[in-house]
């Protein structure tokens, strides 16, 4: 659905940009319709949450530390399962990460296919990036391993030093994704169910959404279709289609129809990138915001105490703390009438706030009452 996407940019024009996708975005209008296949998963689908540890190389000296034992031990025995003495006194693992790679996978995907992965450090490393995920075993939360994974690391951000003490970072990079990463070494059986009936889940469950399927559904074939509750509608298959391929067919023109889905009010908020999606049924109730900043400032001088001449005094080093606050006029904002999101981030932006200022007021707003949506943060 229509949705309201904030990046972190600090420059007015950054602001401006903020303010400019919300009113594109936020603003009432005509929904879209959206094919029924794309809103549910037929019954026959299972899912596997799939986990695995491995080691991510080629680091550019990013990897983890000395004291990470279980990474050194990890390389080692990976060495020695290829032939190679090691002595895991001598090895550096600063171009060696461990991480703990993670996936989904379905019963619609057969042997072989290929599947997305999630790659998170469990060291002490400062970044993934330009790393290459080893050969990875996947498997569920009993232990059978359904699939595997392999290949290079993308991060979306870098980290970069620059010199001594100085760094530059760009988005979070300890955790990245292998797009086609995994691949199904074992595939997964689909439950047996009914030729007489298939069920739908909807994946995000709406009682609205959920009553427009069946409709649809049944306006194009009669009254085959029966909403369940809010995540389920069942599907009567007709007598003259109980035949398997008359069936597929049956499901796949279901699948086609369009109906157009109902979204619960939620704003999406990623603190770490600095990141807002709002949905396009967020309101805000009447409410005045006031937003000012606190700057404090500490500086710490030496001071040094010399002994007197000719005395067996030794030189002394203090130092002294000076601590300055700066505290802004905040700035007030009155919003008559419940609004939408459009118009708050049109009068945030008359302010001059900035993408974490906003985050930090939406999530007081929701505090107040005043923000008519479900707030999800990341």
């Amino acid at each position: 659905m229509l949705g309201t996407i904030c990046h972190r940019l600090a420059t007015p024009t950054g602001l401006l940009l903020i303010a400019t996708f919300m009113l594109a975005f936020c603003a009432p209008a005509e929904a879209a319709k959206v094919r029924i296949k794309d809103l549910v998963s037929f019954q026959n689908k299972v899912e596997k949450d799939l986990i695995g540890y491995g080691l991510v190389i080629g680091l550019d000296g990013t990897g983890d530390g000395s004291g990470t034992q279980f990474t050194i031990q990890s390389l080692v025995n990976m060495m020695e399962r290829m032939g190679l003495t090691v002595d895991a006194k001598k090895v550096k693992v600063k171009n060696v990460a461990a991480v703990m790679v993670t996936a989904k996978i379905t019963s619609h995907l057969s042997l072989g296919a290929h599947f997305d992965v999630t790659v998170s450090s469990v060291g002490d490393a400062s970044s993934l990036q330009g790393g290459t995920l080893l050969m990875t075993p996947l498997a569920d939360g009993s232990g059978n391993v359904w699939g595997e994974a392999q290949g290079a690391v993308s991060i979306g951000g870098f980290n970069v030093q620059v010199d001594d003490g100085n760094r530059i970072i760009n988005n979070y990079t300890l955790v990245g994704r292998i797009p086609s990463g995994g691949k199904i070494a074992c595939s997964i059986d689909a439950p047996e169910g009914s030729n007489k009936e298939i069920f739908l889940a909807l994946h995000n469950p709406d009682y609205t959404t959920s009553h427009r399927i069946a409709e649809r559904i049944n306006i194009k074939y009669g009254l085959t279709a029966y909403p369940v509750d809010g995540g389920t509608v069942q599907l009567m298959v007709p007598d003259s289609l109980i035949h398997p391929t008359l069936q597929m067919k049956f499901v796949s023109d279901v699948g086609h129809l369009r109906v157009v889905p109902d979204n619960s009010a939620r704003v999406v908020i990623n603190e770490k990138t600095g990141t807002i999606v709002a949905g396009q049924h967020v309101t805000i109730e009447p409410v005045a915001i006031a937003h000012g900043t606190i700057t404090v400032n500490i500086q710490s001088s030496p001071i040094i105490s010399q002994p007197e001449p000719f005395s067996s005094g030794q030189t002394i080093v203090s130092s002294e703390s000076r601590i300055s606050i700066n505290d802004e006029k905040a700035r007030v904002v009155h919003l008559t009438g419940a609004v939408y999101l459009s118009d708050v981030a049109k009068a945030l932006n008359k302010i001059g706030a900035t993408p974490r200022d906003i985050i930090a007021i939406f999530q007081a707003m929701k505090q107040a009452g005043a923000l008519r949506s479900e707030l999800v943060i990341l």
